[in-house]
C-alpha cells in the first residue's frame, strides 16, 4: 500500500470523526427546536454515540489485526458516512439518536484502523511523522469544528452539518478497498466472549460518567463485567488484549497518560466555558477567538513533538509536556485578563498536542504489527473515556456556585499525576526511541519510498 495514501486516509479519518463531534456541539440546539425535541433525546445524539464507539473499540481493532487494517478501515468509513447521509434526512430526533449509534459503531471500526495502518506501512523508527501530522490534522478540525458548524447552522441549516464529511469518508473508503495490500495468514484470533465482557463493561461506565439516570446500576455492572473480563483476560489462550500489549509497562503507562491528558482538556474546556461567558461575560465568538490560541498551539506541537522524540527520547518529552498542561490549566484557574487567558490555552494547547503525539507514538511502536489493531483501539479507547472522565468531574466539582477555581486545580493535579507515569516510557537510545529488541519488526513492513 502507498504510504502516502495511507498517511492520507489516515488523516482523513481522523478529521472526520473530530470534525463531525465539534459541529454536532454546535447544531444541537437548533436541532433540538427544529425537531421538538427534549433536552435529554438531544444529549442523547451524544451518548448513544460514546457509548457504541467506546465499547468497540478495541474489537475493532483486533478485527483489523485479523482481516486487515484497510478493509475494516474502508467499510468504516463508507458506514460513516452513509450514517450522516441518513442522519441529513431523518424526519426525527429519533432516527437522529438511532444513527449516531449507528455513526459510533462505524467510528468504533475505522478509528483504531487510522492508527493500525500507519504501524504496517511505515517502519517502527519512522512512525514520530505520520503520527504527527495525523495529530496536527486532528487539532485544525477541532479548532475549524465550531466555525465550520456555526456558519452552515446559520446559514442552510443543521442538516447540511452532517453532510459535510459525506464525500471525503466515500471517497477515501471506496479506495481503501479497491487498492487493497495483499492479504497475509493473520494468527490473530476474535475472542467474542472477552469482547463482550469489555464492551458491556466500558459501555456501562460511560453511561455512569456522563450522570445518567440510573447510573448507579450501570456502575455496579460496569465493575463486575471489568472484574469478569481481567479474570477472562489472564485464563484465556488467545486473549482480546495480547501479552505483547497489556505485558508493555510502557504502553500501560502511555495509555495512562492519553487518559489524563485528554481528561485536563475536555474538563478546562468545559470550566473555561462557564468562566469565559459567565465569569466574563463575552459571547461565544469572542470566547471562540480567545481560546483560539489551544488549537494553534497543538497544531504548532505535533511536528516540533516529532523533533523532541528523536532527540531526547518520550520519557523526558512528555514529562515535561504533562507540566506545561499542568501549568497551563493553573493558570487558566487564576486569569481575568484576555491576554493571559490567551497565553493559559496556548500552555495547554502545547502541552496536550505534544503528549498526544508522544504518548500515541509510544503504543503503536510498541505493540507488535499483529497487534496493532488492539493497539490503536486502546488508544482511542483512552482518548474517548479520558474527556468523559474530565467532564464529569469538573461538573461535580464546580457545584451550584459554579466556581472554576477549584475544578480547574484538580484537573492541573490530575496532569501533573499523569507526569508520574512518564517514568515508565523510554528514553533516548541512539538518537531514536527504543525498540526494546523489536527491530525484526522492519524487516516485515515496506520502506516508504
Amino acid at each position: 500500500m502507498n504510504p502516502r495514501l495511507t498517511l492520507a486516509g489516515s488523516v482523513a479519518g481522523a478529521v472526520i470523526v473530530a470534525l463531525d463531534g465539534t459541529v454536532l456541539t454546535v447544531a444541537q440546539p437548533t436541532l433540538r427546536h427544529e425537531l421538538g425535541a427534549s433536552f435529554g433525546q438531544v444529549q442523547w445524539t451524544s451518548t448513544g454515540y460514546l457509548i457504541a464507539v467506546a465499547s468497540l473499540l478495541v474489537f475493532a481493532g483486533r478485527l483489523g489485526d485479523r482481516y486487515g487494517h484497510h478493509r475494516v478501515f474502508g467499510v468504516g468509513m463508507l458506514g460513516f458516512g452513509v450514517a450522516s447521509a441518513g442522519i441529513a434526512l431523518a424526519p426525527g430526533i429519533e432516527w437522529v439518536i438511532g444513527l449516531r449509534v449507528a455513526q459510533g459503531v462505524f467510528g468504533a471500526l475505522l478509528q483504531p484502523a487510522t492508527l493500525g495502518m500507519l504501524r504496517v506501512v511505515f517502519p517502527a523508527d519512522r512512525l514520530r511523522t505520520p503520527i504527527a501530522v495525523r495529530t496536527a490534522a486532528i487539532g485544525v478540525a477541532a479548532a475549524a469544528g465550531p466555525v465550520v458548524g456555526g456558519a452552515l447552522v446559520a446559514g442552510p441549516g443543521w442538516r447540511v452539518v452532517f453532510l459535510v464529511n459525506v464525500v471525503p469518508a466515500v471517497v477515501f473508503g471506496v479506495l481503501a478497498l479497491a487498492v487493497l495490500p495483499p492479504r497475509t495468514a493473520s494468527p490473530a484470533r476474535l475472542d467474542i466472549p472477552g469482547a463482550l465482557l469489555l464492551a458491556v463493561s466500558l459501555a456501562c461506565l460511560v453511561h455512569a460518567l456522563v450522570a445518567q439516570p440510573g447510573w448507579v446500576w450501570t456502575a455496579a455492572v460496569a465493575t463486575v463485567t471489568g472484574a469478569a473480563f481481567v479474570r477472562h483476560v489472564r485464563r484465556s489462550a488467545s486473549p482480546l488484549l495480547p501479552p505483547d500489549v497489556i505485558g508493555s509497562p510502557a504502553v500501560g503507562s502511555a495509555l495512562g497518560m492519553l487518559v489524563a491528558a485528554s481528561a485536563a482538556l475536555s474538563g478546562s474546556l468545559f470550566v473555561g466555558t462557564f468562566l469565559l461567558q459567565g465569569g466574563l461575560g463575552l459571547d461565544p465568538f469572542r470566547s471562540a477567538l480567545v481560546s483560539l490560541p489551544l488549537a494553534a498551539l497543538m497544531v504548532l506541537a505535533a511536528p516540533t513533538c516529532a523533533v523532541l522524540l528523536r532527540r531526547v527520547g518520550a520519557r523526558r518529552t512528555t514529562a515535561a509536556a504533562m507540566a506545561v498542561l499542568a501549568l497551563g490549566v493553573l493558570a487558566l484557574s487564576r486569569a481575568s485578563a484576555i491576554p493571559v487567558l490567551c497565553l493559559a490555552f496556548a500552555l495547554v494547547g502545547a502541552g496536550f498536542g505534544t503528549v498526544m503525539v508522544a504518548a500515541t507514538h509510544v503504543v503503536v511502536r510498541e505493540a507488535d504489527v499483529a497487534s496493532a489493531g488492539v493497539a490503536g483501539g486502546l488508544q482511542q479507547t483512552a482518548m474517548n473515556i479520558g474527556p468523559v472522565l474530565g467532564v464529569a468531574a469538573a461538573t461535580a466539582l464546580m457545584g451550584a456556585g459554579g466556581d472554576p477555581e477549584r475544578p480547574l486545580g484538580v484537573l492541573a493535579g490530575l496532569a501533573l499525576a499523569g507526569a508520574v507515569l512518564g517514568r515508565r516510557l523510554p528514553g533516548r537510545t541512539g538518537g531514536t526511541i527504543d525498540d526494546h529488541g523489536r527491530s525484526k519488526d522492519r524487516t516485515r513492513v515496506p520502506a516508504r519510498r
